[in-house]
């Protein structure tokens, strides 16, 4: 529940991440890890609606039919940068409708998959 992991202090918070690292560094070892990411809180999402033209809104507003498809990690300055990303990336989709719902993320680890 994002209510309740929102409401975690640091030190609750730091615990959780310490007892994920095992897992991680298991799957790291093997060469199995990619990036691992936390969203920020839906509240920070911004949504591309596509359509004929693209259409911004605040929030993440998919409809529960969808399904997430997958996920870009991009470094962009500012909100107008990822929105303009988001345009390139769902005009390059064959695929007239869906979203792309952007979302900075709070923690960041480099994965260890070989390339």
């Amino acid at each position: 529940s994002e209510a309740v992991v929102g409401s975690w202090t640091k030190e609750e918070d730091d615990a959780v991440i310490a007892r994920l690292e095992p897992a991680q560094k298991k799957l790291a070892a093997n060469g199995k890890l990619g990036p691992v990411a936390r969203l920020m809180p839906t509240t920070t999402a911004t949504t591309l609606r596509k359509g004929r033209e693209a259409v911004i809104i605040d929030g993440p507003f998919a409809e529960t039919k969808e399904q997430l498809l997958g996920f870009y990690v991009v470094e962009r300055a500012s909100l107008e940068e990822a929105i303009e990303t988001a345009r390139e990336l769902a005009h390059a989709s064959t695929h007239g409708s869906g979203a792309f719902e952007i979302r900075p993320i709070m923690l960041f680890k480099e994965g260890s998959l070989a390339k």
